[in-house]
């Protein structure tokens, strides 16, 4: 198995297949990904094959775009994989990291742990924060017509997994949903300190928003 080999093809199936996906999700989410993953794997005793396959395939077909169904990302890695004669144990464990890496609302309790989900889950997460978490946060607002903010409208923080994944709240209160909660659910050590960077500049956008909205400070107390 020429590992070297199959990363290059992977890369080059998930260009092809992201080629004109939303922004927050596209080829250059997995780039990042991809990068920041082998920032955290440097520190960690993982397997590093299966950390790359992984951080490219993760979002491969994210179900937000396939009307909810979770089965088709792992699916479709799958079938990839075994076309470039992966082991089917190695297969079987990117399976696991693509269906269990999201965040997925509703406090449902992850089922699967492996180092290099820790790592890929790390790597995701840190995406989701900082100036370009903010960024793909407005972006996929937008594409889904959400409003940016409503004072009345207040962030649940008890969503099931199915309010969560049909919410149509307006942008702000992704923050509160899931952004500002990722700090605390890292796995390793480099993810936490990386996090906790994009985390303060979250906050600090946050206070400002509210300021320019006219608003003295944050709207809610929970």
């Amino acid at each position: 198995m020429d590992k070297n080999q199959i990363i290059d093809n992977t890369v080059h199936f998930v260009k092809t297949t992201l080629k004109n996906a939303e922004g927050g999700h596209d080829w250059f989410h997995i780039e990042r990904v991809l990068k920041n993953a082998e920032i955290i794997a440097a520190s960690e005793d993982v397997d590093k094959f299966v950390v790359a396959l992984g951080a490219l395939l993760h979002d491969i077909a994210d179900s937000k775009f396939h009307e909810g169904d979770e089965t088709v990302g792992p699916r479709l890695a799958r079938e990839f994989l075994q076309e470039q004669q992966v082991p089917a144990a190695i297969i079987e464990h990117v399976e696991n990291i693509i269906k269990w890496i999201s965040f997925k609302g509703g406090n449902e309790a992850q089922q699967f742990r492996s180092p290099e989900l820790d790592v890929v889950q790390d790597a995701d997460r840190l995406d989701a924060l900082g100036a370009i978490g903010i960024a793909r946060t407005f972006n996929y607002g937008g594409h889904k017509g959400r409003p940016l903010f409503d004072p009345e409208v207040k962030p649940n923080l008890n969503m099931t997994k199915e309010e969560y994944k049909s919410s149509s709240a307006p942008t702000i209160n992704h923050f509160y949903e899931k952004l500002l909660l990722l700090k605390d659910r890292m796995n390793t050590a480099t993810g936490r300190k990386l996090a906790a960077e994009r985390h303060r500049y979250m906050e600090n956008f946050l206070q400002e928003f509210y300021k320019e909205w006219g608003l003295p400070s944050q709207k809610w107390d929970f």
